[in-house]
C-alpha cells in the first residue's frame, strides 16, 4: 500500500455558480505550498451518570471547515485566490497586456471548490464552499514570497478518484522578494527591515441548525486591511506621522518588468505611535503595526494591480 506525500499532492480548484455546489468542469490546477483545508468533527464527551465509572460513548460534534492555504505569490495563479478574496476585478487590455484591478468592499463574493488530492493512496478531498476570509503577505529582505489565505470551507467530501477532470494550468513565474518595493504617498521609503500586509473579509459564519452538522455560508462583514512596518530608526517622517495623527498612501510592489508586476495600494493608512526601545549597541528600530480606512477621495481601503498576459479571471 502506497502511502500518502505532499510531493505528489495536487490542487484543483474552479470558482461556483451556486454556493456549496461543485461545478463539474472548469477547474485549474494551482500551485501551492501547504494545505490545512478539510472536515474536521470533534467529539463530545458523555455525561452521563448512573453506570458506574467507566464512560459511556461519546458523541459526535459539528463539522469544521476552516484552514490556511499557502500558496506562492506568482504573475497568473495568485489572481485565482485575489478574486476569491475581493471579487471580480476589472480588467482592461493593450496589445496582449491585460490590467487586472481588483478593489476592496464587495457587497457579493465568490465562492470556490477545492479539490485537494493525494494520489498515492489514492484519496481526493472535495471542498465546496470556499471563501477567503484572510490574506496575509510578508516582505522582506531575502527568501520565497508566499501568502496565506486563510479559508473557510462548508464542508468536504472525499473519494478515491478526482472529481475535477483534466484541470488546465497557467505557467508558474513567481514574485520574489528582492523585487520588492514600498512607498509611502508615491515616494520609496527608505531603511524598511521587514513588512506585513494583511486584508481580512471578516466573515461571519453562518451556524445554522442543519442535519449534516455544516454552516449555511460565511457572510462577509466589515473590511480590515492592517499590517506592519520595521524600519531602522534614521529619520522622523513616519514619527511625525504618528504623532499628528494623519494618514498616508502605502503601496507594496513587486515588479518583474513592464509587463508583469503585481502593486497592492492602501489608500489612507493611520500609524500609531511606537516606542524606540533601545537593546543594545546595534541599531534601533521602530515597529508600526498600522490601520487603514476608507479614503474619501477614491472611495475604497484598498486597490491591488496584476498586469500579466491572462486575459480573464
Amino acid at each position: 500500500m502506497a502511502r500518502a506525500r505532499g510531493a505528489n499532492a495536487v490542487m484543483a480548484a474552479a470558482f461556483e455558480s451556486t454556493y456549496g455546489t461543485a461545478p463539474v468542469s472548469g477547474y485549474k490546477k494551482l500551485p501551492f505550498v501547504s494545505s490545512a483545508l478539510g472536515d474536521e468533527q470533534g467529539l463530545i464527551e458523555s455525561d452521563l451518570l448512573g453506570f458506574g465509572r467507566e464512560p459511556q460513548p461519546p458523541s459526535r460534534d459539528v463539522v469544521n471547515n476552516d484552514g490556511d492555504v499557502v500558496v506562492p505569490v506568482d504573475l497568473r495563479n495568485f489572481g485565482v485566490w485575489l478574486k476569491l478574496l475581493m471579487g471580480a476585478p476589472t480588467t482592461t487590455e493593450d496589445t496582449g497586456v491585460f490590467t487586472h484591478t481588483f478593489v476592496s468592499g464587495a457587497l457579493t463574493l465568490p465562492s470556490l471548490a477545492v479539490e485537494v488530492g493525494m494520489p498515492d493512496v489514492p484519496s481526493y478531498g472535495m471542498n465546496v464552499g470556499v471563501r477567503a476570509n484572510m490574506l496575509k503577505i510578508g516582505l522582506q529582505r531575502s527568501g520565497l514570497l508566499n501568502a496565506t489565505m486563510s479559508l473557510i470551507a462548508q464542508g468536504e467530501t472525499r473519494e478515491t478518484s478526482s472529481a475535477a477532470g483534466s484541470p488546465t494550468s497557467l505557467a508558474i513565474e513567481r514574485f520574489s522578494q528582492f523585487m520588492g518595493e514600498i512607498k509611502r504617498n508615491g515616494s520609496a521609503i527608505g531603511q524598511i527591515v521587514a513588512a506585513e500586509v494583511n486584508y481580512s473579509n471578516n466573515l461571519d459564519k453562518v451556524e445554522v441548525i442543519r442535519p449534516d452538522g455544516r454552516i449555511e455560508d460565511a457572510d462577509p462583514a466589515m473590511v480590515a486591511v492592517t499590517g506592519s512596518v520595521n524600519v531602522r530608526f534614521a529619520d522622523t517622517a513616519l514619527l511625525d506621522q504618528a504623532v499628528s495623527g494623519d494618514d498616508c498612501e502605502l503601496s507594496f510592489g513587486w515588479t518583474i518588468d513592464a509587463d508583469k508586476s503585481l502593486l497592492v495600494t492602501v489608500h489612507s493608512v493611520f500609524l500609531p505611535r511606537p516606542k524606540l526601545p533601545i537593546s543594545g549597541p546595534a541599531g534601533v528600530q521602530a515597529a508600526f503595526s498600522w490601520q487603514a480606512a476608507k479614503d474619501a477621495t477614491v472611495g475604497k481601503t484598498c486597490t491591488v494591480e496584476l498586469i500579466n498576459d491572462v486575459s480573464t479571471y
